[in-house]
């Protein structure tokens, strides 16, 4: 490769690192399959061999399929479990198949925007597609069409089309940092992050086939305070309302668009995943304070987390 740029030594290594453990996948039966889509190689969480990662949306409400691999091999799959809040569903192969290298998973709370991406999955059917572009922003909200908000996504350009979802996001070293996700417009595609998070839930769907998660309501983004808010509280940015889920717990606690989340629980909230930690099982039914910045004044409102059930 002598004779390519370091950008392009870059991608081609990505590329070549990451091709063979990103599959096409078939759900539902094989022959006459219902939905299409990428899934991920991963190292089983309870350390027993492998599994795929894919998208929620992508399985949908299938119980299994087939995947593809870069090499032509191919193996049935069935669904362990998925989440819709988080779009991420795990896949157990088939015990008499086999499964390339699983990937090497990173951590997406370092990215930085302008940081180089690759992303690599299966778009139109087009098995093994890569394409590369940067960070253009982070810790943005996805609503869905089911009225649901999956936080804290990654936006990139690098190009994402349909049959990308569930497809890798890595960084320059080869690591995934994200799980495909969406294509929010022309040069505006959206990732599940891979971070703590997204860990416990891919572990929770493994073992139990289901996260219990409690649900607010509310799509936000990370937004500077104020000088004089940021020097009081020693930070400088909060979670600020986008929109608030009609009929949700948090329409029903007061939250406003235009909020800025500042704390919840008594503890620090910068970003939507700050947010996130806080609404998992032992969340549901629970009495949540959350404190938000209202034009000039701080606010504090009671907020009961419901539980997200099924699509």
């Amino acid at each position: 490769m002598d004779e390519l740029d370091s950008y392009s030594r870059t991608v081609v290594t990505v590329a070549e690192t990451l091709g063979p453990a990103v599959a096409a996948l078939a759900v539902g039966d094989p022959e006459r399959p219902r939905g299409a889509g990428s899934a991920v190689v991963i190292e089983d969480p309870d350390g027993d061999g492998t599994v795929l990662v894919t998208n929620a949306h992508v399985v949908d409400r299938a119980r299994g399929g087939r995947a593809t691999f870069a090499d032509g091999s191919h193996a049935d799959v069935r669904v362990l479990g998925a989440d819709p809040l988080a779009d991420l569903a795990v896949l157990a192969v088939h015990p008499d198949a086999a499964t390339p290298a699983p990937v090497t998973l990173g951590d997406a709370s370092g990215l930085r925007v302008g940081q180089l991406v690759v992303a690599v999955g299966n778009p139109f059917g087009l098995a093994g597609s890569v394409t590369a572009g940067v960070v253009s922003g982070l810790g943005r909200s996805l609503p869905t069409k089911d009225g649901r908000v999956v936080e804290d996504v990654i936006q990139t350009d690098a190009a994402l089309n349909p049959g990308n979802s569930g497809g890798a996001l890595a960084d320059a070293r080869g690591h995934v940092v994200g799980i495909n996700t969406a294509v929010a417009g022309v040069g505006l595609g959206l990732a599940v992050p891979w971070n703590d998070t997204t860990r416990a839930i891919v572990a929770s769907l493994r073992r139990d086939g289901r996260v219990r998660r409690g649900y607010l309501g509310v799509v936000g983004a990370p937004t500077p305070l104020p000088v004089d808010v940021a020097l009081r509280l020693g930070r400088r940015q909060g979670l600020r309302v986008a929109e608030v889920v009609r009929e949700s717990p948090a329409a029903r606690a007061g939250l406003k668009p235009g909020d800025i989340v500042v704390d919840a629980d008594h503890e620090p909230v910068t970003q939507a995943r700050d947010l996130q930690r806080r609404l998992f099982a032992d969340a549901i039914g629970r009495t949540l304070p959350v404190t938000v910045l209202r034009g000039d004044a701080m606010v504090d409102v009671l907020a009961v987390p419901a539980e997200l059930t099924g699509s």
